[in-house]
């Protein structure tokens, strides 16, 4: 079980902490153990929407975006959080803005500030704003991030739109399959129970099946529920995940095109930190999270690679990591000493190009997606009608 706990530290500082434990009890025990005095405790939802990373509640975009048009309004940082807690009517993001502004007057640094909080701040945006501390423009680090952010919800943006129409023609399908198969076919199975015609053979094993629903309603729709129920079980169970992802990854055509989304973000975020002054092989070993598991060990060894003195271009290149295009541009970078924009600009071709997929993918699926869906229907209703030109044509 999982729960959500409010917790203080030795600090004083209210901080928010998810555990995974066997009871309540238990996972007061571990808060304890890690140093905190629980103040409140929550079970969490079993059946919660499936997130995918880490979990964040705190807008951390939005949080930038207003953070940096109160700074160049002529705010400082003390300031721009003071007036970003008292415009905030949630309770859970004014606890976040509360406890930043209690660091920063205890003299902590914002990124110790924002450190302490890793719940809602990712190390990338630690890093982003330690390096900010460094040259001491905190606007340009926090456009910085906005832009990344912008990049990334981009490219996310578009697979999901191209997503949404599939999605429709699937559920409004399998809604008047199931209207057909539950209403439609039980009662025509009834009309012709009282006819002593000879049936074709399909349209009576559809006719069988329409009986069996109608007798056995209940029984029917509770197996559909449960497939159901079964079914997102699965999808919120991560290993199941895991290997319906590592199953994704084995299609050629598609593993490929999941390594280029991969890539991109890769690269972007790689780039953001070069740009941000973080060394490259901290940068590597910080973004491993983001990629999926089965690339992990191939940063790993680049990782490696470039601890013993290789090129960047080298230890991406052997490992697997760059395509022939990123290679040449790494090269580039490597020579003209410009890493991080050339790392940004591999990732915008890498998201051209998974743009342009994208494109191709929805004008082929969807009139395919329509044109089963359509056959499907129609071979229901024809089934059905069957009989009953056959019993026309017999009049004649």
């Amino acid at each position: 079980m999982r729960f959500a706990l409010k917790t203080v530290d030795t600090a004083n500082r209210v901080i928010a902490v998810d555990v995974e434990a066997s009871d309540e009890a238990a996972a007061r025990d571990l808060a304890r153990h890690r140093g905190y005095a629980v103040v409140s405790i929550s079970r969490q939802a079993v059946f919660a929407l499936p997130t995918f990373g880490r979990r964040q509640t705190f807008p951390t975009t939005l949080f930038s975006i207003e953070l940096l048009a109160l700074l160049e309004a002529g705010l400082n940082v003390v300031e721009g959080l003071q007036a970003l807690s008292e415009k905030e009517v949630k309770p859970e993001h004014r606890l976040v803005l509360t406890n930043l502004l209690g660091a920063l007057q205890r003299g902590e640094s914002l990124s110790q500030a924002v450190e302490h909080l890793p719940q809602q701040f990712s190390p990338l945006y630690v890093a982003t704003v330690r390096s900010s501390e460094r040259t001491g423009n905190l606007k340009e680090a926090l456009a910085r991030y906005v832009a990344y952010q912008e990049e990334l919800d981009k490219v996310r943006k578009k697979v999901l739109s191209a997503l949404v129409y599939p999605a429709i023609l699937i559920v409004v399908g399998t809604l008047v399959l199931g209207f057909l198969m539950f209403y439609v076919v039980p009662r025509f199975a009834r009309v012709y129970e009282q006819l002593s015609t000879n049936l074709p053979f399909f349209s009576n094993l559809l006719l069988s099946v329409g009986r069996w629903i109608g007798a056995n309603g209940i029984a029917a729709a509770t197996v559909l529920c449960m497939a159901i129920g079964g079914a997102a079980y699965l999808l919120l169970h991560p290993p199941f995940r895991i290997a319906l992802l590592r199953g994704l990854w084995r299609v050629p055509a598609l593993g490929k095109r999941l390594r280029i989304y991969q890539l991109a973000r890769f690269y972007r975020t790689v780039g953001m930190l070069l740009r941000a002054g973080i060394p490259a092989l901290k940068a590597l070993e910080m973004v491993s999270g983001l990629l999926a598991p089965n690339l992990r060990a191939q940063l790993s060894r680049s990782v490696k690679l470039l601890a013993e003195g290789r090129m960047i271009s080298v230890a991406l290149t052997s490992t697997g990591l760059a395509t022939p295009v990123a290679t040449r541009m790494l090269t580039v970078g490597e020579r003209s000493g410009q890493m991080g924009e050339i790392m940004d600009r591999i990732a915008r071709f890498y998201d051209d190009e998974t743009a342009r997929f994208v494109e191709v993918f929805t004008r082929v699926f969807e009139p395919l997606l329509m044109t089963v869906l359509g056959l499907a229907v129609g071979l229901v209703v024809v089934l059905m009608y069957m009989p009953v030109f056959e019993l026309a044509g017999s009049i004649r």
